[in-house]
């Protein structure tokens, strides 16, 4: 595997492993052909370390809302067993939002997930979290947010992982990289952020952004018509879940529970035409 030295060489073994919740799951980057009704920049990635070294496995073992203890419960275990050559990692986002949640504990427990997935030997990607600027509503999470990012910083050094620097892309301030909801990537986010995954790793591929002219200014008046549409349709039922203790990947599975060999032309979606045919 001389041709991605940051990737080791098992003997041929070729095995891409994501773990994590939405922000791997691949919402906000919609699909009417694929598992869960979403695509996301870890199934791009996927496609283009196919495209670009044939043999590539893939598994996504990703659901939206996991907290890290349910992505420690749940998906550690499957994804050693898969003995990957590839691991990605992005975990806690939801934690910080959860009320009490002892940061100091989340970040202890973040470092041992991620010891036993360099002990495996794979290279291991981690992510910092970016500053949403969504509403002054979530503004007190900001020092939280900024906490988790250098204890992962600290985590990447210490471990020898990849660090996507999420934090510091500045292609994120401009909201059409966001879904409806403003706390997921479009598909124009998810792209991008493949784009840079693939760039850490020394991989080949045509992503690029896309070349927008600047957004339009809002009137006050579609401003507080936008502000309301987003307290109503998703900050109030957010909050409401959190009251019921229920979430929106409860009754989900994981996209790609085991390992599927990645086309190398036509990707994922032809993976899909072809199981529907069978």
């Amino acid at each position: 595997m001389d041709s991605f030295p940051l990737l080791p060489d098992r003997g041929g073994r070729r095995v891409f492993v994501a773990l994590g919740d939405s922000f791997t799951e691949g919402v906000g980057d919609r699909s009417k052909t694929l598992p869960n009704g979403v695509r996301g920049w870890a199934d791009r990635v996927a496609e283009k370390l196919a495209k670009a070294e044939p043999g590539w496995q893939y598994a996504n073992l990703a659901i939206r809302s996991k907290r890290l203890r349910h992505i420690i419960d749940e998906q550690l275990g499957p994804a050693v067993a898969m003995e990957p050559t590839l691991v990605t990692l992005y975990a806690g986002g939801n934690d910080i939002l959860d009320f009490g949640t002892d940061m100091d504990d989340l970040m202890a427990e973040y470092e041992l997930l991620v010891a036993r997935l360099a002990a495996t030997g794979a290279t291991v990607v981690l992510f910092t979290g970016f500053d949403v600027k969504v509403s002054a509503v979530l503004e007190p999470l900001k020092r939280r947010n900024t906490f988790y990012n250098r204890r992962v910083r600290q985590i990447a050094s210490k471990y020898g992982a990849v660090l996507v620097d999420y934090w510091c892309f500045d292609a994120f301030h401009d909201p059409r990289m966001w879904d409806s909801d403003r706390l997921h990537m479009s598909k124009a986010g998810h792209k991008y952020l493949a784009g840079q995954v693939l760039d850490h790793l020394g991989v080949p591929h045509k992503i690029s952004p896309l070349d927008w002219e600047p957004p339009a200014r809002l009137s006050l008046r579609e401003w507080e018509r936008r502000q309301r549409r987003w307290v109503h349709d998703w900050v109030l039922p957010l909050f409401g879940r959190k009251l019921r203790g229920v979430t929106l990947g409860d009754q989900l599975r994981p996209r790609w529970p085991s390992p599927v060999k990645v086309p190398r032309k036509g990707g994922l979606k032809k993976l899909m035409e072809k199981a529907s045919r069978a």
